[in-house]
């Protein structure tokens, strides 16, 4: 997955020259909603609920890949995988690879309006 960028730049400027003004509201809810799924992921890992891991990496990977993330979507992916294999013995690996990226990614974005 290492070799997908952190952030798809031109995704993300055509996204931009879409919602013009109402672009960085879009970055403020695109990263509340995935904190709120990043929690809930963790959750369904304590839980050991392997249904609700797999639904939420797999909601989470396509709010990624909306916004131009694509590193991120990927590690959602492989969680996605796991979750349905009903195996969640490597999800907290995968898990701490997800959160680390989406750090990245956040901080990426709260600087791409000003870097472009």
């Amino acid at each position: 997955m290492n070799d997908k960028p952190h952030l798809d730049v031109e995704a993300l400027a055509e996204l931009q020259d879409v919602m013009e003004h109402e672009f960085d509201l879009l970055i403020q809810t695109y990263l509340a909603d995935s904190t709120t799924r990043l929690d809930a992921l963790k959750t369904a890992l304590e839980e050991k609920d392997a249904d609700q891991f797999a639904k939420t990496a797999h909601s989470l990977k396509g709010s990624c890949i909306n916004m131009g993330a694509p590193r991120l979507g990927g590690f959602c992916f492989e969680a996605e995988q796991l979750g349905k294999s009903g195996d969640l013995g490597g999800a907290g690996e995968v898990l701490a690879r997800i959160d680390a990226e989406f750090e990245e990614v956040a901080r990426r974005l709260r600087h791409f309006g000003a870097d472009a």
